[in-house]
Protein backbone atom coordinates (compact mmCIF):
# COMPACT_ATOMS: atom_id res chain seq x y z
CA UNK A 1 0.00 0.00 0.00
CA UNK A 2 2.63 2.66 0.82
CA UNK A 3 5.54 2.56 -1.78
CA UNK A 4 8.40 4.46 0.20
CA UNK A 5 10.80 6.29 -2.08
CA UNK A 6 13.51 6.22 0.71
CA UNK A 7 13.10 4.30 4.13
CA UNK A 8 15.27 2.36 7.00
CA UNK A 9 15.36 -1.11 7.29
CA UNK A 10 15.33 -2.32 10.84
CA UNK A 11 16.24 -5.77 11.65
CA UNK A 12 15.03 -6.94 14.48
CA UNK A 13 16.66 -9.81 17.40
CA UNK A 14 14.07 -9.30 19.57
CA UNK A 15 15.06 -6.14 21.52
CA UNK A 16 12.15 -4.69 24.10
CA UNK A 17 13.89 -1.50 22.17
CA UNK A 18 13.36 -2.39 18.40
CA UNK A 19 9.87 -0.29 18.10
CA UNK A 20 11.77 2.89 19.73
CA UNK A 21 13.98 2.19 16.69
CA UNK A 22 11.79 2.95 14.27
CA UNK A 23 9.92 5.85 16.61
CA UNK A 24 13.05 7.32 16.62
CA UNK A 25 13.73 7.10 12.97
CA UNK A 26 10.10 8.16 12.18
CA UNK A 27 10.42 11.30 14.59
CA UNK A 28 13.31 12.49 11.89
CA UNK A 29 10.74 12.35 9.03
CA UNK A 30 12.37 9.16 7.46
CA UNK A 31 10.02 5.66 6.98
CA UNK A 32 11.60 2.89 8.91
CA UNK A 33 10.30 -0.73 8.58
CA UNK A 34 10.92 -3.28 10.63
CA UNK A 35 11.82 -6.81 9.28
CA UNK A 36 12.69 -10.31 11.53
CA UNK A 37 16.24 -10.78 11.17
CA UNK A 38 16.04 -14.07 9.21
CA UNK A 39 13.89 -12.01 6.91
CA UNK A 40 16.33 -10.01 5.00
CA UNK A 41 14.21 -8.81 1.88
CA UNK A 42 16.06 -7.65 -1.43
CA UNK A 43 17.89 -4.28 -0.89
CA UNK A 44 15.96 -2.38 -3.82
CA UNK A 45 16.61 1.48 -4.22
CA UNK A 46 14.59 2.22 -1.60
CA UNK A 47 16.42 1.18 0.90
CA UNK A 48 18.82 3.76 2.08
CA UNK A 49 20.46 2.16 5.30
CA UNK A 50 20.33 -0.96 7.31
CA UNK A 51 19.97 -1.19 11.39
CA UNK A 52 20.58 -4.18 13.63
CA UNK A 53 18.90 -3.88 16.98
CA UNK A 54 19.60 -5.63 20.16
CA UNK A 55 18.37 -8.73 21.24
CA UNK A 56 17.87 -10.68 24.71
CA UNK A 57 20.19 -13.52 22.95
CA UNK A 58 24.58 -13.38 23.37
CA UNK A 59 26.07 -14.24 20.27
CA UNK A 60 28.22 -16.55 22.30
CA UNK A 61 25.26 -18.76 22.83
CA UNK A 62 24.13 -21.60 20.60
CA UNK A 63 21.22 -20.45 19.94
CA UNK A 64 22.51 -16.96 19.21
CA UNK A 65 20.66 -15.30 15.82
CA UNK A 66 22.41 -15.49 12.61
CA UNK A 67 21.87 -12.73 9.93
CA UNK A 68 22.65 -12.85 6.79
CA UNK A 69 25.23 -9.96 6.63
CA UNK A 70 26.81 -10.60 3.78
CA UNK A 71 23.48 -9.51 2.47
CA UNK A 72 24.11 -6.19 4.15
CA UNK A 73 27.62 -5.78 4.35
CA UNK A 74 29.01 -2.92 1.85
CA UNK A 75 25.77 -2.94 -0.03
CA UNK A 76 24.23 -0.02 2.56
CA UNK A 77 25.33 2.05 5.36
CA UNK A 78 25.11 -0.23 8.65
CA UNK A 79 24.58 0.75 12.29
CA UNK A 80 24.66 -2.29 15.06
CA UNK A 81 23.19 -1.68 18.21
CA UNK A 82 24.51 -3.81 21.24
CA UNK A 83 23.65 -7.37 19.92
CA UNK A 84 24.17 -6.09 16.52
CA UNK A 85 27.94 -4.29 17.14
CA UNK A 86 28.35 -7.40 19.08
CA UNK A 87 27.36 -9.67 15.89
CA UNK A 88 29.22 -7.55 13.54
CA UNK A 89 32.93 -7.84 16.12
CA UNK A 90 32.10 -11.70 16.16
CA UNK A 91 31.46 -11.76 12.01
CA UNK A 92 34.40 -9.88 11.39
CA UNK A 93 37.27 -12.39 13.74
CA UNK A 94 36.51 -9.71 17.00
CA UNK A 95 36.58 -10.97 20.06
CA UNK A 96 33.15 -11.06 22.49
CA UNK A 97 33.67 -12.02 25.80
CA UNK A 98 31.09 -12.12 29.01
CA UNK A 99 31.35 -8.38 30.58
CA UNK A 100 33.50 -8.29 34.04
CA UNK A 101 31.67 -4.93 35.58
CA UNK A 102 28.07 -3.92 35.28
CA UNK A 103 27.26 -2.63 32.00
CA UNK A 104 23.40 -1.44 32.52
CA UNK A 105 22.01 1.71 32.88
CA UNK A 106 23.33 5.33 32.58
CA UNK A 107 27.14 5.79 31.11
CA UNK A 108 29.17 8.78 29.77
CA UNK A 109 30.93 8.73 26.73
CA UNK A 110 34.61 9.52 28.57
CA UNK A 111 36.31 9.72 25.12
CA UNK A 112 35.59 10.51 21.33
CA UNK A 113 38.05 9.59 18.70
CA UNK A 114 36.33 11.02 16.27
CA UNK A 115 33.81 14.18 16.19
CA UNK A 116 33.18 13.74 12.54
CA UNK A 117 30.53 11.02 10.88
CA UNK A 118 28.27 9.16 13.52
CA UNK A 119 29.10 11.40 16.71
CA UNK A 120 29.35 14.93 15.38
CA UNK A 121 27.95 17.51 16.89
CA UNK A 122 27.91 14.88 20.18
CA UNK A 123 30.55 15.80 23.34
CA UNK A 124 32.53 13.98 25.86
CA UNK A 125 30.81 13.01 28.78
CA UNK A 126 27.70 12.73 26.37
CA UNK A 127 25.25 10.54 28.59
CA UNK A 128 24.38 7.02 26.97
CA UNK A 129 22.42 4.06 28.31
CA UNK A 130 24.00 0.76 27.83
CA UNK A 131 22.28 -2.81 28.43
CA UNK A 132 24.13 -5.55 27.75
CA UNK A 133 25.67 -8.63 29.55
CA UNK A 134 28.43 -8.74 26.71
CA UNK A 135 31.32 -6.92 25.52
CA UNK A 136 33.32 -6.35 22.78
CA UNK A 137 36.60 -6.90 24.02
CA UNK A 138 38.81 -6.72 20.72
CA UNK A 139 37.28 -5.32 17.30
CA UNK A 140 38.33 -6.94 13.94
CA UNK A 141 40.70 -5.52 11.80
CA UNK A 142 38.91 -3.89 9.02
CA UNK A 143 37.75 -1.22 12.11
CA UNK A 144 38.66 1.48 14.45
CA UNK A 145 37.82 2.28 18.03
CA UNK A 146 35.63 5.26 17.58
CA UNK A 147 34.58 5.93 21.62
CA UNK A 148 34.87 4.60 25.25
CA UNK A 149 33.15 4.93 28.52
CA UNK A 150 34.87 4.49 31.84
CA UNK A 151 33.77 0.81 31.97
CA UNK A 152 33.33 0.00 28.23
CA UNK A 153 36.38 0.45 25.91
CA UNK A 154 34.63 -0.77 22.83
CA UNK A 155 31.57 1.66 23.14
CA UNK A 156 31.53 2.50 19.44
CA UNK A 157 33.72 1.37 16.38
CA UNK A 158 33.50 2.19 13.07
CA UNK A 159 34.76 0.34 9.71
CA UNK A 160 38.24 2.19 8.22
CA UNK A 161 37.59 3.66 4.95
CA UNK A 162 37.38 1.51 2.05
CA UNK A 163 37.56 -1.46 4.08
CA UNK A 164 33.62 -2.00 2.71
CA UNK A 165 31.71 -0.17 -0.34
CA UNK A 166 28.99 1.44 2.32
CA UNK A 167 30.18 2.33 6.16
CA UNK A 168 29.91 0.05 9.11
CA UNK A 169 28.99 1.48 12.67
CA UNK A 170 28.50 -0.30 15.69
CA UNK A 171 27.68 1.20 19.60
CA UNK A 172 27.30 -0.72 22.41
CA UNK A 173 24.42 1.68 24.12
CA UNK A 174 21.27 2.00 22.70
CA UNK A 175 20.31 5.58 20.97
CA UNK A 176 16.99 4.95 21.06
CA UNK A 177 16.27 5.09 24.60
CA UNK A 178 15.48 8.68 26.58
CA UNK A 179 18.66 8.26 28.39
CA UNK A 180 20.73 8.54 25.63
CA UNK A 181 20.30 12.35 25.98
CA UNK A 182 22.45 12.63 22.37
CA UNK A 183 20.95 9.63 21.02
CA UNK A 184 18.19 12.03 18.64
CA UNK A 185 21.52 13.43 17.26
CA UNK A 186 23.65 10.13 16.30
CA UNK A 187 20.53 8.46 14.59
CA UNK A 188 20.35 11.94 12.73
CA UNK A 189 23.77 11.74 11.63
CA UNK A 190 23.57 8.08 10.34
CA UNK A 191 20.00 8.03 9.02
CA UNK A 192 20.17 11.95 7.32
CA UNK A 193 23.87 12.53 6.77
CA UNK A 194 25.86 9.72 6.14
CA UNK A 195 22.76 7.38 4.57
CA UNK A 196 21.46 10.57 2.63
CA UNK A 197 18.19 10.33 3.55
CA UNK A 198 15.98 13.73 3.09
CA UNK A 199 13.81 13.41 5.96
CA UNK A 200 10.72 14.37 3.68
CA UNK A 201 8.45 11.43 5.28
CA UNK A 202 5.52 13.86 6.97
CA UNK A 203 2.01 13.27 7.60
CA UNK A 204 0.87 15.43 4.30
CA UNK A 205 3.32 13.01 2.33
CA UNK A 206 1.72 9.79 3.59
CA UNK A 207 -2.30 11.33 3.07
CA UNK A 208 -0.88 12.08 -0.94
CA UNK A 209 0.73 8.58 -1.34
CA UNK A 210 -1.74 6.97 0.58
CA UNK A 211 -4.53 8.32 -1.25
CA UNK A 212 -2.83 7.81 -5.05
CA UNK A 213 -1.88 3.88 -3.64
CA UNK A 214 -5.68 3.07 -2.34
CA UNK A 215 -6.89 4.57 -5.73
CA UNK A 216 -4.41 2.31 -8.04
CA UNK A 217 -5.27 -0.62 -5.98
CA UNK A 218 -9.00 -0.19 -5.12
CA UNK A 219 -10.26 0.92 -8.63
CA UNK A 220 -13.68 1.15 -9.50
CA UNK A 221 -14.35 -1.19 -6.50
CA UNK A 222 -16.77 -0.70 -3.65
CA UNK A 223 -15.43 -1.03 0.14
CA UNK A 224 -16.48 -1.96 3.35
CA UNK A 225 -15.58 -0.44 6.71
CA UNK A 226 -16.48 -0.96 10.68
CA UNK A 227 -16.37 2.11 12.48
CA UNK A 228 -15.77 2.07 16.18
CA UNK A 229 -16.04 5.89 16.70
CA UNK A 230 -12.30 5.57 17.55
CA UNK A 231 -9.54 7.07 16.16
CA UNK A 232 -7.83 4.10 13.76
CA UNK A 233 -10.71 3.45 11.89
CA UNK A 234 -12.15 7.32 11.24
CA UNK A 235 -8.92 8.39 9.85
CA UNK A 236 -8.92 4.96 7.97
CA UNK A 237 -12.31 6.19 6.77
CA UNK A 238 -10.78 9.43 5.52
CA UNK A 239 -8.18 8.39 3.72
CA UNK A 240 -10.35 6.07 1.57
CA UNK A 241 -13.34 8.86 1.21
CA UNK A 242 -10.44 10.83 -0.16
CA UNK A 243 -9.70 8.01 -2.30
CA UNK A 244 -12.93 6.86 -3.78
CA UNK A 245 -15.67 9.01 -2.67
CA UNK A 246 -19.02 7.47 -1.95
CA UNK A 247 -17.77 3.88 -3.13
CA UNK A 248 -16.81 3.88 0.59
CA UNK A 249 -19.12 2.16 3.01
CA UNK A 250 -19.23 2.58 6.73
CA UNK A 251 -21.19 0.34 9.61
CA UNK A 252 -21.64 1.77 12.62
CA UNK A 253 -22.60 -1.42 15.02
CA UNK A 254 -24.29 -0.42 18.71
CA UNK A 255 -23.36 -3.32 20.76
CA UNK A 256 -24.96 -2.03 23.74
CA UNK A 257 -21.28 -1.74 25.29
CA UNK A 258 -20.40 1.71 24.38
CA UNK A 259 -20.08 5.11 26.66
CA UNK A 260 -23.15 6.75 27.87
CA UNK A 261 -25.01 8.03 24.50
CA UNK A 262 -21.55 7.42 22.42
CA UNK A 263 -24.05 5.98 19.28
CA UNK A 264 -25.63 9.05 19.04
CA UNK A 265 -22.59 11.35 19.58
CA UNK A 266 -20.66 9.22 17.22
CA UNK A 267 -23.35 9.12 14.25
CA UNK A 268 -23.51 13.11 14.58
CA UNK A 269 -19.94 13.75 14.91
CA UNK A 270 -19.49 11.48 11.44
CA UNK A 271 -22.01 14.22 9.75
CA UNK A 272 -20.59 16.98 7.94
CA UNK A 273 -17.36 14.34 6.69
CA UNK A 274 -19.05 13.33 3.93
CA UNK A 275 -19.33 9.69 4.85
CA UNK A 276 -21.93 6.79 3.97
CA UNK A 277 -22.06 5.67 7.57
CA UNK A 278 -25.22 3.35 8.32
CA UNK A 279 -25.88 3.23 12.05
CA UNK A 280 -26.76 -0.78 13.25
CA UNK A 281 -29.10 -0.64 16.65
CA UNK A 282 -27.95 -4.49 17.66
CA UNK A 283 -27.56 -4.15 21.71
CA UNK A 284 -29.84 -6.74 22.66
CA UNK A 285 -28.22 -9.51 20.12
CA UNK A 286 -25.10 -8.83 21.96
CA UNK A 287 -26.69 -8.61 25.22
CA UNK A 288 -28.27 -12.13 24.36
CA UNK A 289 -25.26 -13.73 23.76
CA UNK A 290 -22.86 -12.48 26.38
CA UNK A 291 -25.88 -13.46 29.40
CA UNK A 292 -24.16 -15.69 32.14
CA UNK A 293 -20.89 -15.21 31.00
CA UNK A 294 -17.88 -14.11 33.34
CA UNK A 295 -14.92 -15.30 31.51
CA UNK A 296 -12.80 -12.55 30.13
CA UNK A 297 -12.02 -14.68 26.82
CA UNK A 298 -15.20 -15.88 26.48
CA UNK A 299 -17.06 -12.46 26.87
CA UNK A 300 -14.43 -11.27 24.10
CA UNK A 301 -15.41 -14.21 21.45
CA UNK A 302 -19.01 -13.67 22.13
CA UNK A 303 -19.05 -10.33 20.88
CA UNK A 304 -16.77 -11.18 18.09
CA UNK A 305 -19.27 -14.07 17.35
CA UNK A 306 -21.84 -11.37 16.85
CA UNK A 307 -20.52 -8.66 15.59
CA UNK A 308 -19.38 -10.88 12.48
CA UNK A 309 -23.30 -12.16 12.62
CA UNK A 310 -24.64 -9.02 12.51
CA UNK A 311 -21.71 -7.50 10.27
CA UNK A 312 -22.29 -10.10 7.21
CA UNK A 313 -26.33 -10.20 7.94
CA UNK A 314 -26.08 -6.16 7.21
CA UNK A 315 -23.53 -6.29 4.60
CA UNK A 316 -25.62 -8.77 2.47
CA UNK A 317 -28.09 -6.12 2.07
CA UNK A 318 -25.30 -4.29 0.21
CA UNK A 319 -24.49 -4.96 -3.42
CA UNK A 320 -20.88 -5.68 -5.45
CA UNK A 321 -18.83 -5.10 -2.17
CA UNK A 322 -14.99 -5.86 -3.21
CA UNK A 323 -13.31 -5.19 -0.09
CA UNK A 324 -13.23 -4.98 3.59
CA UNK A 325 -11.60 -2.13 5.49
CA UNK A 326 -9.92 -2.52 8.77
CA UNK A 327 -7.75 0.16 11.00
CA UNK A 328 -4.64 -2.53 11.76
CA UNK A 329 -1.85 -0.26 13.04
CA UNK A 330 2.15 -1.15 12.72
CA UNK A 331 2.32 -2.53 16.13
CA UNK A 332 -0.17 -4.92 15.01
CA UNK A 333 1.77 -6.01 12.03
CA UNK A 334 4.92 -6.40 13.97
CA UNK A 335 3.39 -8.35 16.53
CA UNK A 336 2.47 -10.72 13.70
CA UNK A 337 5.74 -10.99 12.22
CA UNK A 338 7.99 -10.84 15.30
CA UNK A 339 10.91 -12.60 15.93
CA UNK A 340 9.17 -15.32 18.04
CA UNK A 341 6.00 -15.66 16.10
CA UNK A 342 3.25 -13.72 17.81
CA UNK A 343 3.27 -13.31 21.50
CA UNK A 344 1.53 -15.74 23.97
CA UNK A 345 -1.83 -14.57 24.01
CA UNK A 346 -2.80 -12.32 27.59
CA UNK A 347 -5.99 -11.55 25.88
CA UNK A 348 -7.47 -11.68 22.26
CA UNK A 349 -7.21 -9.20 20.13
CA UNK A 350 -10.02 -6.38 19.68
CA UNK A 351 -10.05 -6.29 16.20
CA UNK A 352 -12.45 -8.79 15.04
CA UNK A 353 -11.01 -11.80 12.80
CA UNK A 354 -13.05 -14.44 10.49
CA UNK A 355 -14.73 -11.39 8.30
CA UNK A 356 -12.99 -10.99 5.53
CA UNK A 357 -12.78 -15.39 4.84
CA UNK A 358 -16.47 -15.32 5.99
CA UNK A 359 -18.08 -12.66 3.18
CA UNK A 360 -15.46 -13.65 0.42
CA UNK A 361 -13.77 -10.13 0.62
CA UNK A 362 -10.28 -8.82 -0.29
CA UNK A 363 -8.58 -6.64 2.63
CA UNK A 364 -7.57 -2.84 2.66
CA UNK A 365 -5.58 -1.79 5.55
CA UNK A 366 -4.53 2.25 4.91
CA UNK A 367 -2.81 2.74 8.59
CA UNK A 368 -0.78 -0.20 8.51
CA UNK A 369 2.22 1.26 8.24
CA UNK A 370 1.71 4.14 11.63
CA UNK A 371 2.00 4.16 15.04
CA UNK A 372 -0.95 5.66 17.17
CA UNK A 373 0.12 9.04 17.19
CA UNK A 374 1.39 9.20 13.52
CA UNK A 375 -2.35 8.22 12.99
CA UNK A 376 -3.68 11.51 15.22
CA UNK A 377 -1.32 13.52 13.07
CA UNK A 378 -2.24 12.32 9.78
CA UNK A 379 -5.43 12.73 10.88
CA UNK A 380 -4.76 16.40 12.36
CA UNK A 381 -3.65 16.67 8.27
CA UNK A 382 -6.82 15.82 6.95
CA UNK A 383 -8.51 18.76 8.89
CA UNK A 384 -10.22 16.14 11.39
CA UNK A 385 -12.40 17.71 14.33
CA UNK A 386 -10.51 16.97 17.90
CA UNK A 387 -12.67 15.24 19.67
CA UNK A 388 -12.17 12.66 17.07
CA UNK A 389 -8.04 13.10 16.45
CA UNK A 390 -7.99 13.43 20.41
CA UNK A 391 -10.25 10.73 21.44
CA UNK A 392 -9.20 8.54 24.17
CA UNK A 393 -8.59 4.84 23.00
CA UNK A 394 -11.42 2.52 24.08
CA UNK A 395 -11.34 -1.29 23.58
CA UNK A 396 -13.16 -2.97 21.23
CA UNK A 397 -15.50 -5.12 23.63
CA UNK A 398 -16.58 -2.18 25.04
CA UNK A 399 -17.73 -1.73 28.64
CA UNK A 400 -18.07 -5.81 28.63
CA UNK A 401 -14.52 -6.05 29.80
CA UNK A 402 -14.43 -3.33 32.59
CA UNK A 403 -17.49 -4.84 33.64
CA UNK A 404 -15.67 -7.38 35.94
CA UNK A 405 -18.43 -10.46 35.66
CA UNK A 406 -21.21 -11.00 33.81
CA UNK A 407 -22.82 -8.37 31.88
CA UNK A 408 -26.70 -7.17 31.83
CA UNK A 409 -28.12 -3.87 30.86
CA UNK A 410 -28.21 -2.57 34.53
CA UNK A 411 -24.92 -3.25 34.85
CA UNK A 412 -23.93 -1.60 31.61
CA UNK A 413 -26.15 1.16 32.65
CA UNK A 414 -24.88 1.79 35.70
CA UNK A 415 -21.29 1.82 34.55
CA UNK A 416 -22.09 4.30 32.07
CA UNK A 417 -23.38 6.92 34.09
CA UNK A 418 -19.95 6.81 36.64
CA UNK A 419 -17.86 7.00 33.39
CA UNK A 420 -19.81 9.63 31.73
CA UNK A 421 -19.16 11.76 35.24
CA UNK A 422 -15.96 11.04 35.29
CA UNK A 423 -14.70 11.97 31.29
CA UNK A 424 -16.66 14.83 31.55
CA UNK A 425 -14.96 16.08 34.89
CA UNK A 426 -11.48 15.37 33.28
CA UNK A 427 -12.79 17.57 30.48
CA UNK A 428 -13.88 20.25 33.17
CA UNK A 429 -10.60 20.38 34.54
CA UNK A 430 -9.04 20.87 31.53
CA UNK A 431 -6.99 17.43 31.86
CA UNK A 432 -8.82 14.85 29.38
CA UNK A 433 -5.54 15.89 26.98
CA UNK A 434 -2.85 14.74 29.48
CA UNK A 435 -4.25 11.71 30.04
CA UNK A 436 -3.94 8.68 26.96
CA UNK A 437 -6.40 6.75 28.06
CA UNK A 438 -9.40 6.78 31.03
CA UNK A 439 -12.44 4.70 32.13
CA UNK A 440 -14.31 3.30 34.96
CA UNK A 441 -14.27 -0.23 35.85
CA UNK A 442 -17.22 -1.76 38.00
CA UNK A 443 -16.16 -4.30 40.38
CA UNK A 444 -17.79 -7.64 41.17
CA UNK A 445 -17.91 -6.56 44.89
CA UNK A 446 -20.19 -4.79 47.00
CA UNK A 447 -19.22 -2.48 50.05
CA UNK A 448 -20.76 -0.74 53.18
CA UNK A 449 -21.74 2.59 53.04
CA UNK A 450 -23.52 5.59 54.80
CA UNK A 451 -25.98 8.09 53.10
CA UNK A 452 -27.97 10.06 55.17
CA UNK A 453 -29.01 7.91 58.30
CA UNK A 454 -29.07 4.74 56.21
CA UNK A 455 -27.00 2.04 55.78
CA UNK A 456 -26.30 0.99 51.94
CA UNK A 457 -23.94 -2.01 50.70
CA UNK A 458 -23.98 -1.14 46.90
CA UNK A 459 -21.47 -1.24 43.89
CA UNK A 460 -17.81 -0.33 44.20
CA UNK A 461 -16.27 1.02 40.79
CA UNK A 462 -12.57 1.84 40.26
CA UNK A 463 -10.90 4.98 37.71
CA UNK A 464 -8.33 4.05 35.62
CA UNK A 465 -6.08 6.95 33.89
CA UNK A 466 -2.64 5.88 32.08
CA UNK A 467 -0.55 8.20 29.89
CA UNK A 468 1.59 6.02 26.98
CA UNK A 469 2.41 6.52 23.26
CA UNK A 470 1.25 3.46 21.49
CA UNK A 471 -0.24 1.23 24.36
CA UNK A 472 2.96 -0.57 24.70
CA UNK A 473 3.90 0.43 28.35
CA UNK A 474 2.04 2.59 30.54
CA UNK A 475 2.14 4.93 33.48
CA UNK A 476 -0.59 5.21 36.24
CA UNK A 477 -1.40 9.31 35.67
CA UNK A 478 -0.97 11.31 38.65
CA UNK A 479 -4.13 13.55 38.69
CA UNK A 480 -4.51 16.05 41.21
CA UNK A 481 -6.29 14.78 44.82
CA UNK A 482 -9.13 17.71 44.68
CA UNK A 483 -10.06 16.13 41.05
CA UNK A 484 -10.28 12.88 41.91
CA UNK A 485 -12.34 14.08 45.41
CA UNK A 486 -14.74 15.78 42.88
CA UNK A 487 -15.69 12.87 40.69
CA UNK A 488 -15.40 10.66 43.41
CA UNK A 489 -18.09 12.39 44.92
CA UNK A 490 -20.33 13.55 41.81
CA UNK A 491 -20.25 9.86 41.29
CA UNK A 492 -21.66 8.39 44.74
CA UNK A 493 -24.34 11.60 44.95
CA UNK A 494 -25.71 10.99 41.35
CA UNK A 495 -25.34 7.41 40.45
CA UNK A 496 -27.95 5.27 42.22
CA UNK A 497 -26.10 1.98 43.44
CA UNK A 498 -22.41 3.07 43.62
CA UNK A 499 -21.52 3.84 47.61
CA UNK A 500 -17.44 3.78 46.67
CA UNK A 501 -15.11 5.10 44.77
CA UNK A 502 -11.05 3.96 44.22
CA UNK A 503 -8.24 4.58 41.89
CA UNK A 504 -6.04 2.16 40.26
CA UNK A 505 -2.39 3.32 40.53
CA UNK A 506 -0.78 0.23 38.66
CA UNK A 507 1.81 0.36 35.73
CA UNK A 508 1.97 -1.71 32.50
CA UNK A 509 3.52 -3.91 32.78
CA UNK A 510 2.77 -5.96 34.82
CA UNK A 511 -0.92 -4.67 34.77
CA UNK A 512 -2.40 -4.19 31.52
CA UNK A 513 -4.40 -0.79 31.13
CA UNK A 514 -7.49 -2.79 31.03
CA UNK A 515 -8.64 -4.88 33.70
CA UNK A 516 -9.81 -7.56 31.86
Amino acid sequence: MCSMTEKVLILDFGSQYTQLIARRIRELNVYSEIVPYNKIPVLDESIKAVILSGSPFSVRDENALHPELEKLIGKRPVLGICYGAQYVAQYFGGTVARSKTREYGKANLGQIYQYDGLFAGLETGSQVWMSHGDTIQEIPAQFELLASTADVEVAAYGSKDGAFDAPVFCIQFHPEVYHSLDGKQLLKNFVIDIAGCTGSWTPAAFVDETVSALREKIGEDRVLLGLSGGVDSSVAAMLLHRAIGDRLFCFFIDNGLLRKDEFDQVLKGYEGMGLNVTGIDAKQEFYDALAGISDPEKKRKAIGRTFIEVFDREAHKLTNITYLAQGTIYPDVIESVSVHGPSVTIKSHHNVGGLPEKMGLKIVEPLRFLFKDEVRRVGTEMGMADHLIKRHPFPGPGLAIRILGDITPEKVNLLQQADAIYINKLREYGLYDQVWQAGTILLPVQSVGVMGDERTYEQAVALRAVNSTDGMTAEWSHLPYDFLASVSSSIINNVKGINRVVYDISTKPPATIEWE
